[in-house]
């Protein structure tokens, strides 16, 4: 049997069921208080806990630094140094990078505590050389790294071929057609002939 009481899951006040409402997005029951019209289309019908409605206004920033991930993991596959200046960074973050990254070389230590570091070190680099008076960075990648070793024994499992270089496809000339030397020499014909009549003149 339903009971006819309930608490609600934010202030957890306990009210009959009467004064409680459902959460169309997860599903929970809250008093009217606790409650707020669909924050996306102010429909009262539709109504949504604080909790949703909060991680709807403002939903969790994406770290800005994990686009810097992705792009060393794809220069992982090709070479083992990197060189970026501070404006390509910016350009692959897509946002300016700290005034402190200009200033002080102590921010591009390797410290996997701090999370812009962590984005070159979870993508196996590391910084060797920062130039803050010509504005670079160079990575270079860590040995040991994860995927560094798979591609290794990837590479030692390979069977050895041969090189066998593609074939090179010869093109063949076609031999004009009879009706096309027809058509070539009715038209030289027709030339010499304009061409005569003009000398007489």
């Amino acid at each position: 049997m339903m009971p006819f009481k309930d608490k609600c899951k934010l202030c957890g006040r306990v009210l009959a069921y009467g004064y409680l409402r459902r959460c169309w997005k997860c599903g929970q029951y809250f008093c009217l208080d606790c409650m707020v019209p669909d924050v996306s289309t102010g429909d009262t019908q539709r109504m949504t806990c604080l909790n949703c409605a909060r991680r709807m206004v403002s939903p969790k920033a994406e770290n800005k630094y994990a686009r810097l991930t992705s792009y060393l993991k794809f220069r992982k596959a090709f070479t083992d140094s990197v060189s970026l200046t501070l404006a390509q960074i910016d350009g692959i973050i897509g946002d300016n990078l700290p005034i402190e990254a200009y200033r002080s070389t102590d921010w591009w230590a390797n410290s996997p505590n701090r999370i812009h570091s962590k984005a070159w070190i979870e993508a196996g680099w590391r910084t060797v050389e920062v130039n803050l008076k010509e504005g670079y960075v160079v990575f270079k990648r860590i040995e040991n790294s994860p995927r560094a070793t798979i591609t290794k024994e990837r590479s030692e499992n390979l069977p050895e071929r041969p090189f066998q270089p593609v074939p090179a496809r010869i093109k063949r000339m076609r031999k004009p057609s009879k009706t096309k030397l027809a058509k070539l020499y009715a038209r030289i014909k027709n030339i010499e002939r304009q061409r005569r009549n003009l000398l007489k003149r």
